[in-house]
C-alpha cells in the first residue's frame, strides 16, 4: 500500500464505519446464539490486500476505536487486533494470495483467533467473565456469520483500497513460457535427429 494522505483517509474511513456499524447496529443483532463481527473482518481483508505492516496498523487503530467506544479495558482489543493484522499480513507476505475465494479462510481464521484471543487476554487480565459451554457454541456460530459475509465484505474493503494498493494481489499476470519442444508422439527427449 503506498502512503499517501489517500490512503490514510480511505483505510481511517473503513476503520470508522466498520466500528460503528459493529457497536450501533450488530452487536445487539443475535442470530441463533451468535453475532456478526466486522472488525477482525476489516483487520483480516487490509492485512490481506495489503500486508502486514498495514494490517498491524489498522488492527491496533480498529481496536483502539472500539474500546475507547465501548468503554472496555484501553489496550486489550488493540493488542489482539494488532497481531491479528500483523499475522495475516505475514501470511499474504509468504504465501500466494491470487486465489477468489481467499476470503473464507482467512474470515474463518481472524474471527476464532480473535474470539480465542480476547477471551484469553481477559482471563489474563482477571476481568470478571463467566465461562460455560454457551460461550463455545456462541465462538462458532460467530465464526460461521462471519465466514457467511466474508465474500462480499472483503470484495467491498478491496473495491475501496483498490487505488492505493501497490499490487492487486487477485490480478496476477503471469508470462508464459516458451513451449518445451517434445518428440514425435509428444515425449521430451525423443527428439528426431535429422
Amino acid at each position: 500500500m503506498t502512503l499517501t494522505p489517500g490512503t490514510f483517509v480511505r483505510t481511517g474511513l473503513l476503520v470508522l464505519f466498520a466500528v460503528v456499524i459493529q457497536i450501533s447496529g450488530l452487536a445487539g443483532l443475535r442470530i441463533l446464539g451468535g453475532t456478526v463481527d466486522l472488525t477482525p473482518l476489516l483487520v483480516g481483508a487490509v492485512a490481506i490486500y495489503s500486508g502486514s505492516v498495514s494490517g498491524a496498523i489498522v488492527g491496533f487503530c480498529t481496536g483502539l476505536l472500539l474500546d475507547i467506544a465501548t468503554g472496555q479495558n484501553l489496550g486489550e482489543t488493540s493488542l489482539v487486533l494488532t497481531s491479528l493484522g500483523y499475522g495475516v499480513g505475514r501470511y499474504r507476505d509468504l504465501r500466494d494470495p491470487a486465489h477468489g475465494l481467499l476470503p473464507i479462510p482467512v474470515a474463518a481464521a481472524a474471527t476464532a483467533g480473535y474470539i480465542l484471543a480476547v477471551t484469553a487476554v481477559s482471563f489474563m487480565l482477571a476481568i470478571q467473565a463467566s465461562v460455560s459451554v454457551l460461550l463455545l457454541r456462541d465462538s462458532v456460530i460467530t465464526t460461521l456469520l462471519n465466514v457467511a459475509i466474508a465474500l462480499p465484505f472483503f470484495a467491498l474493503v478491496r473495491r475501496v483500497l483498490r487505488p492505493v494498493l501497490a499490487v492487486d494481489p487477485l490480478q496476477r499476470m503471469r508470462r508464459r513460457s516458451e513451449p518445451t519442444p517434445s518428440g514425435p508422439i509428444g515425449l521430451r527427449g525423443l527428439e528426431v535427429q535429422r
